[in-house]
């Protein structure tokens, strides 16, 4: 099984979010907590995160990349229960049994996304706020020949 983390080439995370995710992170889209966004709420640090940022299921941070990675399946289940909890604390869902559908859909997203892509493929997302709500775009790109585990930091999923 395929999920994405979050990765830095470069410091510029740190100076773009407001909260950076750390490397290595465990992410999805996040697209759900800009729903209900207007224009005025484009504004610095949020704007970027809005733009591009990928959400950190560990930290609740953003990332600019995030790269393809296998995830056990444990790993992937936990991830499930936490963003269900966090749609209770954070969004107002009413219990964890009824965030949890919605947890899921938002991992197997991500999921979907990544099962087809070999590892190390780095991942970009694109956002756009119009009438309907808010647009996501997705980008991929194939790791180069030289080894991305040179510059980017992953976490492990031994």
């Amino acid at each position: 099984m395929k999920l994405a983390r979050t990765i830095r080439l470069d410091e510029s995370d740190e100076n773009v979010f407001e909260h950076p995710a750390g490397p290595g992170e465990w992410a999805i889209s996040g697209g759900f907590e800009f729903a209900n966004w207007t224009d005025e709420n484009l504004q610095g640090k949020q704007r970027q995160a809005f733009t591009n940022g990928w959400l950190s299921l560990e930290s609740g941070g953003r990332a600019t990349f995030v790269a393809v990675a296998d995830i056990l399946e444990a790993e992937y289940n936990a991830l499930i229960d936490q963003l269900a909890a966090r749609f209770v604390s954070e969004f107002g869902a009413p219990s964890i049994d009824i965030a949890r559908p919605v947890a899921l859909e938002e991992l197997e997203h991500m999921r979907h996304m990544c099962e087809d892509q070999i590892d190390n493929t780095l991942l970009m997302v694109s956002r756009t706020l119009e009438d309907v709500g808010v647009h996501e775009a997705y980008r991929y790109s194939a790791p180069s020949d030289a080894d991305l585990e040179a510059f980017a930091v992953h976490g492990s999923v031994d």
